[in-house]
């Protein structure tokens, strides 16, 4: 069965139910149910509208095929060797030297991930999901998906915005934004964070809101989740070793790999555990899994994941460029936002905006830039990112 199966089973029980509230229109199961089924929508979606994004990856995936949301600026570099046929569903993260790396899941392991999400958060048809953020992000596009998938009306403007968070019983969101559901109007009880680890302090000030978080990645799906604030325990399904500081999983939800000939950070053993790198404490079958962080130095901006070896690789080629260091720098909105600092001299901030906006994706574009006569560097004779990311004052800012 398809999610668009659920989508119509919706429809055909309560037709009038509204399923989609977007920045220009109300869409009731009915109506989102004649669209799908009139709607002949090819794999690769860039409709900017997100009512008219997710109508078009229901249809591509009652059709048969793997619906993938991307940035029309993106779509450009989807080269006919990625396989977008077959059952499944793909989402966006980082691109390997400035190319978009998108991820195939099964459309099994979205759909069979949806009960547990459910039972974890208390969500069901009756609730009103805000998701505040693009479809682009595997962490918006799943929550929108799964909304839809259980009957509920989903709320896509498409972008950062809360003004509708007064209609919301739900809002589905990463740590830096929860604050700003505070205090919760009435509707809100349950906020699902997910992207990064949420700190305690953060968790304490969301006063008579429920807080799910979750720990995962766009590779791995749900890993460990923390309903009550007791800490991140495995997620239904899903089996857990930390092996040598560094975390591997094994369950159905893992992504079958990337698409195309994209190579990225997912490691698989020949017993069918996988990683990408993500480093913990160590842990117990059973017990709180602490993360640490991301073993790559990984930038979690608006929800999304950059690495910053990617984006260091487009801007290197740039003429006059010795050496680049990526790095995030804290951002009230997004949580943080791509920094980067190149060493050379002469370098026009024009020239790599030109390269960042040819070689990578919008996500992994910096959005502020600086210039080093020399980076610091580790006794290996490496950029040291630490020092980078904690002197950037004393960098010339490139305007």
């Amino acid at each position: 069965m398809t999610v668009a199966d659920l989508v119509l089973e919706h429809a055909a029980r309560a037709p009038e139910r509204l399923a989609l509230i977007g920045p220009d229109e109300e869409v009731t199961y009915g109506e989102l149910a004649r669209r799908i089924t009139s709607r002949h929508a090819p794999p690769v979606i860039t409709a900017r509208d997100p009512v008219l994004a997710l109508t078009l990856a229901l249809a591509a995936d009652l059709a048969g095929n793997v619906p993938l949301i991307c940035d029309p600026a993106a779509a450009r570099l989807v080269t006919p060797e990625w396989t977008l046929s077959g059952p499944g569903w793909a989402s966006f993260t980082s691109g390997s030297t400035g190319r978009p790396r998108a991820v195939l899941r099964s459309r099994e392991s979205w759909r069979e991930s949806f009960p547990h999400l459910n039972a974890l958060a208390g969500m069901s048809e009756d609730d009103v999901v805000l998701v505040p953020g693009s479809l682009v992000s595997s962490l918006y596009g799943f929550a929108a998906v799964h909304a839809l998938g259980i009957g509920a009306t989903a709320i896509v403007p498409g972008r950062w915005s809360l003004e509708h968070l007064g209609r919301a019983s739900v809002v589905h969101l990463v740590p830096h934004q929860l604050p700003q559901v505070l205090p919760k109007p009435p509707p809100l009880r349950v906020a699902v964070v997910g992207g990064a680890a949420l700190e305690p302090a953060l968790r304490a000030q969301a006063e008579g809101l429920r807080v799910v978080s979750y720990y995962g990645a766009t590779e791995l799906s749900f890993v460990a989740a923390d309903p009550d604030g007791r800490g991140l325990r495995a997620f239904p399904g899903t089996e857990i070793e930390v092996r040598e500081g560094v975390v591997w999983v094994r369950s159905p939800w893992v992504a079958k790999g990337y698409l195309g000939p994209a190579a990225g950070p997912l490691r698989r053993d020949a017993a069918g555990w996988a990683s990408v790198g993500d480093l913990a404490g160590p842990y117990a079958p059973g017990g709180v899994l602490r993360v640490r962080g991301r073993g790559d130095g990984a930038i979690q901006t608006g929800g999304a994941t950059v690495v910053p070896e990617d984006v260091e690789a487009v801007l290197r080629r740039v003429p006059g460029v010795l050496d680049a260091v990526v790095v995030g720098s804290p951002h009230p909105e997004l949580g943080a936002v791509v920094t980067a600092v190149v060493e050379g001299d002469g370098v026009r901030r024009a020239a790599l905006e030109a390269a960042a906006r040819d070689g990578l994706d919008p996500v992994q574009r910096p959005r502020r830039w600086y210039a080093a006569g020399s980076l610091p560097r580790n006794a290996t004779g490496k950029p040291a990112r630490a020092l980078v990311a904690e002197g950037l004052t004393g960098f010339r800012r490139l305007v």
